[in-house]
């Protein structure tokens, strides 16, 4: 009998290591199942958020296709700058041929802007055409200085002219005849 004491002591003991062994892989399994469970969750973050940023890029280039399609549409409609000022003048309501460093033209933007107007600007230190639309506005007001004010087709002139049209008040008729 003496021999079976060790014996069941040695199956004690083996059933201890067999069950902390087990314990030890039950408790790897789900480290490992937290693990994946986490990885998971931060891949789908990851795909919410490109998901997200592409939306929003998405939508911030189909706000931009009605200007691209109308800026395409005015190069083929004016292959000159002759063309190009014309069509910007029968086009919209209100036209500045300006340079963005002028002081005149910052008047004259200035002025439109306290009568909530937004008018089309064409900055002409800002394109490589720009001296040519000059050219073509010599030839068309007699004036190649900026700014160059157009209401509704119609020739203002320079900022000085925009400050009396506006007193006048012959600016605010123009601007009522949509």
């Amino acid at each position: 009998m003496g021999s079976s004491r060790p014996n069941e002591k040695v199956k004690r003991q083996t059933n201890k290591i067999d069950s902390v062994k087990h314990q030890r892989d039950k408790l790897a399994a789900r480290r490992l199942l937290v693990r994946r469970h986490r990885t998971e969750q931060r891949n789908q973050r990851e795909e919410e958020e490109e998901e997200e940023e592409e939306m929003i890029w998405t939508r911030q280039f189909l706000c931009w296709v009605p200007l691209l399609l109308l800026l395409a549409e005015d190069a083929k409609a004016s292959n000159s700058a002759s063309g190009f000022v014309q069509n910007v003048i029968y086009s919209n309501r209100i036209v500045i041929f300006s340079k963005s460093y002028c002081p005149f033209s910052v008047r004259a933007k200035r002025i439109l802007k306290e009568l909530n107007e937004k008018p089309l600007i064409v900055e002409l230190d800002l394109r490589d055409d720009g001296s040519q639309i000059q050219d073509v506005l010599l030839e068309e007001v007699g004036r190649r200085t900026v700014p160059q004010v157009f209401v509704n087709g119609k020739h203002i002139g320079g900022s000085d002219d925009l400050s009396s049209s506006l007193r006048s008040g012959q600016l605010q008729k123009l601007l009522a005849n949509d």
